[in-house]
């Protein structure tokens, strides 16, 4: 009911009204609400000690931060170490202090001498609150979960205190822990804890950590993690895996740690990690790679520009256009890593747009490349198409934009910053390129696309080898003439894409071997195709200048 309805109504009716006394109950009622705004006497139960309301409330304030979507971007673990601050201030009579709210559970246990280890579970809650809201009114389902700490973790706390205070938090949300990559965790559970003003790591005996679920899982696609912090202020901080043990069990995560810190389970939903020591390499054969093709194939293009002996035959014409493509998307791949830390949105998403588009180009002309070879040696009719180059420009250069601008506007998030994750979590390499929300993007138009060009271009190259075994079964040097074909053939190979059809076969034993071939052929598929033209060049001067001395003799 909105203020001015309810003085209206107050205004109205005689002082005797019941309707006026309604009025007044509701308004009370309003004002009794205002008076304890985190209603943690509704949301969440604690331990009831006489001057314990102020922990609780404070608890239930972290509750309802949680609830309403972590709404700060900055500062959101900062509220989390500064309830960790007052936890571990906490005084209590009792083995422990708890409070239970329905998206976090708080427990300070005090640790002596005799400490024995510790083993909190899920189970041993007899509250369970409930968690009624504005937006539901279902209770929130309840996961199993547990913490086993060892008894060698109270001579941690033995060097500066006698008794030292152990706070336990348990967290369900996926809003306070974000690293920029949208990690999805096992039931958004995170079990963290912490020792009073000590940082606790280098354990004889692990703290076993265990997440139960409902759901199919192993190595492949689901990892213990915890938490690193940020190396700067306002940076984001990352989950990470070194140094944690994932054991799968039935319908149980056990994960084996060593130090205590925020602990969950990360899916991989993405790609399997690559591993670091792998990656490192790859990255600078890649970097050397894109950088000689870059240069060798604006050399050829100028080169073909500025000569006087310039071929108009729509074969070579087609190379170029070719090898302005592998140049185009050589420069942008360069550019992408280092734009990518720029940390500009727009940036990012213009140049992983065009790195897609440049890609899409080389694509689109290395179909180009296997149409053309199959009207001049397959097709053997003479041919005319009225304005072929220039109908050709348009499909090489006006089909993949056509693509990439459809995307930006019908799914703008498909582009952006992309994350190549490693093993440890540590050292991630990044680049503007296509996100995981683009993931279908990748796989329909990037793999089918290319799925369709090279299998098009298999039966060609097949057709084309064919052809030269017949030609060249009758001819006396056929070891020389062999050669000369091997060559032919390789560079074919290159002209049709032939080497990307590496990129299928990125899948269990052959996946590192895949990668480093990958890497080193493609990388170099500018420089490749530049020496194979001029070798060709080469080889027509030669005859060209043997059959003008023949006439001249």
């Amino acid at each position: 009911m909105r203020l001015q309805e309810m003085s209206h109504i107050w205004s109205t009716t005689r002082r005797d009204s019941p309707l006026r006394t309604g009025l007044f109950l509701y308004l009370a009622a309003l004002l009794l609400q205002q008076a304890d705004p985190t209603g943690a006497q509704v949301r969440c139960q604690g331990a009831r000690q006489v001057g314990r309301k102020k922990e609780e409330n404070v608890v239930a304030d972290m509750d309802s931060y949680m609830e309403k979507g972590c709404s700060a971007q900055h500062g959101k673990l900062v509220r989390l170490k500064q309830l960790e601050q007052k936890l571990s201030e906490v005084r209590f009579r009792e083995d422990n202090f708890t409070v239970i709210c329905p998206n976090i559970q708080t427990f300070v246990f005090k640790i002596n001498e005799l400490f024995r280890g510790l083993n909190l579970t899920s189970e041993l809650l007899q509250f369970v609150p409930r968690n009624v809201s504005a937006s539901t009114s279902q209770p929130k389902p309840r996961t199993q979960h547990s913490m086993r700490f060892p008894a060698t973790l109270a001579k941690k706390g033995w060097s500066r205190a006698a008794e030292t205070k152990l706070v336990c938090i348990y967290l369900n949300t996926p809003c306070l822990f974000q690293d920029g990559k949208n990690s999805s965790l096992l039931n958004n559970d995170i079990l963290g804890a912490t020792l009073e003003n000590v940082i606790v790591t280098g354990l004889s005996e692990p703290v076993e950590i265990r997440f139960w679920h409902n759901t199919t899982l192993d190595n492949s696609n689901a990892t213990c993690v915890f938490w690193v912090e940020g190396s700067e202020n306002g940076s984001l901080g990352n989950w990470s895996s070194a140094g944690c043990e994932t054991i799968h069990q039935d319908k149980v995560v056990l994960c084996l740690c060593k130090h205590l810190t925020y602990f969950a389970v990360l899916l991989k939903i993405s790609s399997a990690p690559i591993d670091e020591a792998i990656l490192v390499p790859l990255t600078y054969i890649s970097m050397v790679g894109c950088s000689v093709s870059a240069a060798a194939s604006l050399l050829t293009i100028l080169h073909y520009l500025a000569s006087r002996k310039k071929s108009r035959d729509y074969t070579t014409k087609i190379h170029m256009n070719l090898l302005g493509a592998l140049f185009l998307l050589n420069a942008s791949f360069l550019l992408s890593e280092p734009l990518a830390l720029v940390h500009a949105t727009w940036l990012c998403k213009g140049t992983a747009a065009f790195l897609h588009y440049s890609l899409l180009c080389c694509l689109t002309w290395m179909a180009i490349e296997g149409f053309h070879l199959y009207l001049l040696l397959i097709k053997v009719y003479n041919v005319y198409i009225r304005r072929y180059i220039l109908k050709l420009c348009a499909v090489g250069w006006g089909l993949p934009a056509l693509a990439v601008v459809s995307i930006l506007i019908f799914k703008e998030e498909a582009y952006g910053l992309h994350i190549i994750e490693t093993n440890t979590g540590y050292n991630n390499a990044t680049m503007c390129w296509i996100t995981d929300k683009g993931r279908d993007v990748h796989y329909s138009l990037n793999l089918g696309y290319a799925g369709i060009t090279i299998f098009f271009n298999t039966v060609i190259l097949v057709t084309v080898v064919r052809m030269l075994r017949k030609l060249r079964s009758n001819v006396n040097n056929q070891k020389e003439q062999g050669k000369k074909d091997l060559v032919t053939v390789l560079g074919l190979t290159c002209l049709l894409g032939m080497t990307w059809a590496l990129a299928f076969l990125s899948f269990g034993v052959f996946l590192i071997p895949q990668l480093i071939l990958f890497t080193i052929i493609n990388s170099l598929l500018g420089f490749f195709i530049c020496l194979w033209y001029c070798t060709i060049c080469r080889q027509l001067d030669t005859s060209s200048s043997t059959g003008s001395s023949q006439v001249t003799k």
